[in-house]
């Protein structure tokens, strides 16, 4: 949610903000309610402290009680409009996405996001490489067929020396986070509406949520959600901040796009596993710490030596809650491009005034926290790692840095 005073005193601001990001909403007539519901206010508050000033002559003045009735009669009216106006300007402000920074490209999906920079040199193999799903089925480590007979179809099974590897590179994960100095969190993986308003992700990406029948709660859609609600309505004290939080959940989402090539195999899923990063900052800092957590995504990418390049996330591909974001695409020689594999993103203090994070700053004043979520390692990485580190047989090579938590060195097809 935006400062609403924004819209108070730079309302064309607002609504070039809006017309960038293709949010609907009118305005002009949102400001000119607003208008009423402060015109509103102060009647209201007027006609209180007249009501209690003339109540306390009613024994004395008979004129007095009936001024009372008259004053009562217009307050509730006017109370009955200015709440249906406050519900009629917090179901619009609700819509409202974040504004951007200034380096955010034009554009209208991940087609239009701008490369920033590639790291990494590609495989060089003498044969055709194998897509993470054909290496899975001859591997004998992804079982999607009977993730869809026990669920349905975007359900999967890591087996064997696959769940081994994927085990051990969100522990790996872990531990890198925590070297950095990151608390790990084991966290709910299901939350209620307001956890997920409050985490910008409703109402604009309701349709995503699996919804738990006749509870006040949806499964996560990633930690993301459960870390950054951890501290709502709660006020941080300066020398707390910055907080660096992590956790590793399975993460629910009911859109898994259509068939075809890009969605074989387990890359795009109802049911995936992510390990997060989350900070909490003081606004001046989070360039910084959004910075900080891309440096860490990409040292993770090359310690597994996964060749990757950044994408500059363009205006339509940038979700309403974020400011700025980095994609992660790693390279997929059996799929032939690069694939989004991480996210970062700064948030700035569109999450921490919905859910009323604040800090005492250095004044004593309460301020709002900005808050930076960022992706460790999913899934997805671990795909990766399968194309990347192929053999013709099918064998893939477990990266040097996973060989302590895995035990082995290769997945072959014997095994």
């Amino acid at each position: 949610m935006i400062d609403i005073r924004i819209l108070r005193n730079e309302p064309e601001k607002v609504k070039e903000n809006c017309r960038i990001r293709g949010c609907e909403i009118d305005i002009d007539k949102l400001y000119e309610q607003d208008r009423e519901y402060i015109t509103l206010k102060s009647e209201i508050e007027n006609m209180r402290a007249e009501r209690n000033r003339l109540s306390k002559q009613c024994k004395e003045n008979p004129e007095a009680r009936e001024q009372v009735r008259s004053i009562k009669q217009e307050l509730g009216e006017k109370q009955k409009r200015f709440e249906e106006l406050e519900k009629e300007i917090n179901d619009k402000l609700v819509w409202l996405p974040n504004f951007l920074a200034p380096d955010v490209p034009p554009g209208e999906s991940d087609e239009d996001n701008v490369e920033v920079r590639q790291c990494g040199e590609y495989p060089q193999f003498d044969f055709t490489p194998r897509s993470h799903d054909e290496l899975g089925q001859k591997l004998g480590i992804i079982d999607t067929e009977r993730g869809a007979k026990v669920a349905q179809s975007g359900f999967y099974y890591w087996k064997g020396k696959g769940a081994q590897l994927a085990s051990a590179l969100f522990f790996w994960a872990q531990q890198e986070l925590i070297k950095r100095g990151f608390t790990l969190f084991f966290t709910p993986c299901a939350a209620k509406q307001h956890t997920l308003y409050g985490t910008g992700y409703l109402p604009f990406t309701a349709d995503e949520a699996y919804q738990i029948k006749d509870q006040d709660l949806s499964l996560i859609g990633t930690s993301e959600q459960t870390l950054v609600g951890y501290h709502s309505d709660e006020i941080l004290e300066n020398d707390q901040l910055p907080c660096c939080y992590a956790a590793y959940t399975p993460c629910f989402r009911t859109e898994a796009g259509g068939y075809g090539k890009t969605t074989r195999g387990i890359f795009r899923v109802h049911q995936f596993h992510k390990v997060e990063q989350i900070i909490f900052c003081k606004p001046e800092d989070s360039p910084r710490f959004h910075q900080a957590c891309q440096e860490t995504e990409e040292e993770m990418m090359q310690e597994l030596d996964i060749p990757y390049r950044v994408v500059n996330v363009c205006v339509g591909d940038l979700g309403a809650p974020g400011y700025k974001k980095f994609d992660i695409e790693a390279w997929y020689p059996g799929y032939g491009d690069y694939r989004e594999v991480t996210s970062n993103t700064n948030l700035t203090d569109f999450q921490s005034r919905r859910l009323k994070i604040r800090y005492k700053n250095e004044n004593g004043d309460n301020q709002l926290v900005h808050t930076i979520s960022a992706t460790a390692v999913t899934d997805r990485v671990a795909c990766a790692i399968m194309e990347n580190s192929q053999k013709e047989d099918g064998t893939v090579v477990i990266p040097e840095v996973l060989r302590p938590y895995t035990g082995f060195s290769e997945i072959a097809p014997e095994d």
